[in-house]
């Protein structure tokens, strides 16, 4: 299979950098203006896009360890897919330092004066404080960062010498990466998104981001699939049985962001304890109700009506139109989840141009790094023993 193999690099062409530029230097340029402007506004749009890009990396390096995992062999053609997502991971060292400078504005519990007043706040001081939290985020992308150095090192080295142990050393890799990073993504959500309103509190909120964050990263190795297999960059191999599956495991997570979702509201709402209920309140006052509605329908109800049949899942423009409908889905949750604990003056045209700001340079930055592991390594892992029954696979 290897030598059948050995050039695997997909030729993608040089307008797909030059958008991916655009959008970054468009990105940047009202980001900039948003800051000048608003800068309130702008550092908690800053904060939806990071979120978004980590989301989705380590959403992919998850679906590299699952893959190690459960040996799956149908999506071993893809995995190096995920891979380049996952290649984001150790960039976000550096994305995050304007977060760090900006902790003040973003979160309430780094005031000293607020704290002192109140006792919820002094509780949860030993935890919600700036050196700490600062200093956990850090570690928490170092270790993302060392999984995916390690992991895809292995992936690289069976591509020259097409050695099994490399599969052996990265299946006990991802087994210690599943525990890690259930911890750690638990965290990181609580850190940057169920902190902005530090008197709320959320038992499953860690899971709702992790769903969200999965069914994000499968549309988004289902997007670049389905583009690649129409511009036929793809191994001929590959076919609607391959989809078939990306497409069933996107039904499958867009029921389980639903199903936790609706828990997460249930029990609250159950419960009906003021300290819980008020943040969901606050998602259905003044416009955000419509927000809160639309939610519903763009993350659930629409995509799981699309995908709902049987050929629906194998069709390729359709699976496409699916990806980039919840990857937009997505990007509206964490929206839903961010913002509404903003304290700005910002309307109309102003605070559209900030709320699509740096988001844009985010899309621009994945395509990106996309584009640029896509032209220095393979596609395939053409040296892993499972890539020919990957390739044969049939349903």
């Amino acid at each position: 299979m290897q030598n059948e193999l050995t050039h695997t690099k997909l030729n993608l062409p040089l307008k797909v950098r030059n958008i991916a530029y655009v959008l970054i230097a468009i990105g940047l340029i009202l980001g900039a203006i948003g800051i000048v402007v608003d800068f309130t506004h702008a550092i908690y749009n800053y904060l939806l896009a990071f979120v978004f890009i980590l989301s989705l990396a380590i959403g992919a390096l998850f679906l590299v360890a699952l893959e190690y995992i459960v040996g799956a062999d149908w999506s071993v053609p893809f995995r190096r897919m995920n891979e380049f997502y996952s290649s984001m991971l150790p960039y976000l060292i550096i994305l995050v330092i304007p977060l760090f400078f900006s902790l003040h504005t973003l979160y309430h519990w780094t005031h000293a004066d607020a704290v002192e007043t109140d006792r919820i706040l002094q509780g949860k001081a030993p935890y919600l404080n700036e050196s700490f939290f600062i200093i956990r985020n850090i570690a928490f992308i170092l270790i993302w960062s060392l999984f995916y150095f390690l992991m895809v090192r292995n992936s690289r080295k069976q591509d020259i010498d097409a050695d099994q142990k490399h599969t052996r050393v990265n299946i006990k890799l991802a087994a210690g990466f599943i525990p890690v990073f259930a911890i750690t993504v638990t965290l990181a959500s609580i850190d940057w998104m169920m902190s902005l309103e530090p008197h709320w509190f959320s038992t499953i909120f860690g899971i709702y981001f992790f769903a969200g964050a999965v069914v994000a990263s499968f549309a988004a190795v289902t997007l670049a699939g389905t583009l690649l297999k129409e511009k036929k960059m793809l191994n001929p191999k590959i076919n609607e049985e391959h989809f078939h599956n990306f497409g069933s495991l996107l039904f499958t997570f867009i029921n389980f962001w639903g199903y936790i979702a609706f828990s997460q509201y249930m029990l609250i709402w159950y419960a009906n304890l003021p300290e819980e209920t008020f943040w969901f309140l606050n998602r259905w006052q003044d416009g955000w109700i419509y927000g809160s509605v639309l939610l519903i329908f763009v993350h659930f109800v629409i995509p799981y009506a699309l995908l709902l049949s049987q050929p629906s899942k194998m069709k390729i423009s359709r699976l496409k139109f699916v990806s980039i409908w919840i990857l937009v889905a997505h990007f509206i949750d964490l929206y839903w989840l961010i913002m509404p604990q903003m304290h700005t003056e910002s309307t109309g045209i102003l605070y559209v141009f900030i709320d699509l700001a740096f988001p844009v340079a985010a899309v621009g930055f994945i395509v990106l790094i996309f584009y640029l592991n896509s032209r220095k390594h393979n596609i395939l892992p053409v040296g892993d023993p499972k890539l020919k029954r990957g390739l044969n696979f049939r349903l």
